[in-house]
């Protein structure tokens, strides 16, 4: 059984799986490729955090992982990352695809960032990018995902 909390583990909502085998994404439904990112700039928007990966193989100085949060003092039940943390967002740790609904390979790893944050407050939006420079946008708790960059051109 695979559950889904929306509410930072307060309660949880049983979530029905369906596999199906993927389908081919044609390249005109990929993303548009947003106006240049900066290797220095700082980005939470999600098509900018998604050119940036694209571009550079990695996230804007302004990610922190979960661990690197905990220990400025964040916890994700007190949502604080705003105030211990101003300016930064949660970004750069592994995601399992326990439920496997993005395509896997034996070299494949994947990895989460929050996206469309200002005030450090975490939501269900997300990009999940893998290794091999794949790029899917999420917007409700991993339940389904929007390809935004395939990785061909990496």
């Amino acid at each position: 059984m695979i559950y889904y909390t929306g509410d930072h583990y307060s309660s949880f909502e049983q979530v029905r799986v369906v596999f199906a085998a993927p389908s081919p994404v044609p390249t005109d439904t990929l993303a548009p490729v947003p106006a240049a990112v900066e290797e220095d700039g700082l980005y939470t928007d999600r098509d900018l955090v998604a050119a940036y990966l694209h571009e550079y193989w990695g996230l804007p100085a302004n990610y922190i992982t979960k661990e690197e949060a905990r220990q400025l003092g964040w916890s994700n039940k007190k949502d604080n990352l705003g105030t211990v943390a101003p300016g930064y967002t949660i970004g750069g740790d592994e995601f399992e695809n326990r439920e496997g609904l993005l395509p896997s390979t034996p070299t494949r790893t994947w990895y989460e960032c929050d996206v469309n944050r200002s005030d450090g407050k975490r939501s269900s939006q997300r990009l999940v990018y893998s290794s091999d420079g794949l790029i899917y946008y999420t917007e409700d708790g991993f339940r389904s995902f929007e390809l935004l960059y395939d990785g061909g051109d990496l």
